[in-house]
């Protein structure tokens, strides 16, 4: 008989090729649909990113605007310039809207961008046209008006920088900024009233500001006083007569021929000016509550020294006598001779400057050609007090009884 064959020993054989589809790891069924869903998140987020800084540099443009053109910003710049329009860049906050400080991007050019609020459908060519023809303004003491920009629902109004601020924050917010000495107040003074006459006599168009006081009054890198915020502004040509407007400004500041009649003159500029003269020299508001929590006028609180013979003691106290106290005596007189209520009575902002500059010596007169009668004014003239929301308005206001001013 033949031999049995030994068996087969099968770990000795070698592998047999794999048939067939290989075997699918479980790491990569379960790390693959991940990769796969934050790779389709990452580019959602990234798609959704850019739509969104795409729909931030939308602006408003329409056919009536391309005569415009070098009076308009861009939106990106101004978006990219004020860091999106960042809460750390306000500048200030007013009644027309917040006020951003920016760098265009480009040129590097510090600006304040205001932005303001607008009804795309109503006035906007009209205000936008009398911003471009501002634009046109060219005088030291002016801040000058580079363009704008509309945005959806907004529009962005572009300024010179002004680096530092506005003068109401000298006068009234000592403990933050230094004390202005008589001669910077007396220099910026002049400033604000030789800009006035410009916007009055001197440009193409007579221009009333309407909104003329310290918040509106910003100092440049050498603290010349530059006036700003042409918003309100209303222009005419020369030798004709301005239209009859709504009233608008600030309270204090208002000429009363305005609350009458509605009726604009550029001596209505005068009278704001008036007041803010002694806002500047007295160092104090031109409304404010003594002790008892009554509202007073500061207008009225000089002609009360005046008449008291004590007219020093209204020149701010915190300059502590170191000042010129006729000048200073001067510029109170002229703020008392320009705010009074008889627009006809006011000098012009051409005799301002020739009474500031010592060319024309002020008129003489005394404490006792004035008096108080705001109220028998409003009512002898038919003016109704219940018309008037703010009862800012109606306080006393020293008025002239046959005075001329030297018109």
């Amino acid at each position: 008989m033949g031999k049995t064959a030994p068996a087969i020993d099968t770990t000795k054989l070698p592998q047999l090729p794999h048939v067939g589809p290989k075997p699918h790891s479980k790491v990569l069924k379960i790390v693959l649909p991940i990769v796969i869903a934050t790779f389709i998140l990452i580019a959602g987020i990234i798609i959704i990113l850019f739509a969104r800084r795409k729909l931030a540099y939308i602006e408003l443009q329409e056919d009536w605007e391309i005569e415009f053109g070098p009076h308009r910003f861009p939106y990106k710049d101004l978006f990219i310039g004020t860091q999106g329009f960042n809460n750390k860049n306000i500048l200030g906050v007013g009644g027309f809207g917040k006020v951003y400080k920016g760098i265009l991007p480009t040129s590097q050019l510090e600006v304040a961008v205001k932005k303001l609020s607008h009804d795309s459908k109503q006035g906007t060519k009209e205000f936008i046209t009398k911003i471009v023809s501002m634009g046109r303004l060219r005088h030291r003491n002016l801040v000058q008006l580079l363009g704008y920009c509309r945005g959806k629902g907004e529009l962005l109004l572009v300024y010179d920088y002004m680096p530092n601020g506005s003068l109401d924050k000298y006068l009234h917010c000592e403990q933050e900024m230094p004390l202005l000495d008589w001669a910077m107040r007396f220099h910026i003074i002049k400033g604000v009233a030789c800009g006035l006459l410009y916007l009055h006599e001197k440009w193409d168009k007579a221009i009333i500001h309407r909104d003329i006081k310290a918040s509106n009054v910003l100092l440049d890198s050498e603290l010349n006083g530059r006036l700003g915020d042409f918003d309100l502004a209303k222009s005419y040509d020369h030798g004709t007569d301005p239209h009859t407007t709504r009233v608008v400004g600030t309270m204090g500041y208002l000429a009363p021929e305005l609350l009458r009649t509605g009726k604009l003159s550029p001596l209505m500029d005068v009278f704001a000016f008036g007041i803010f003269l002694l806002e500047v020299t007295c160092g104090q508001r031109p409304v404010k509550q003594n002790a008892n929590g009554d509202r007073v006028m500061l207008v009225d609180l000089v002609l009360e020294n005046w008449q008291k013979g004590t007219m020093v003691e209204m020149i701010d106290q915190r300059l502590q006598g170191k000042c010129k106290t006729d000048e200073a005596c001067l510029v109170l007189k002229l703020g008392l001779l320009c705010s009074q209520p008889f627009a006809s009575t006011r000098p012009s902002m051409h005799q301002v400057m020739q009474y500031l500059n010592g060319d024309v010596p002020l008129s003489e007169f005394a404490p006792t050609d004035m008096s108080f009668s705001m109220q028998a004014l409003m009512e002898n003239r038919g003016f109704n007090p219940s018309i008037v929301s703010n009862p800012q308005l109606m306080t006393s206001i020293a008025t002239l009884s046959g005075l001329s001013g030297g018109r």
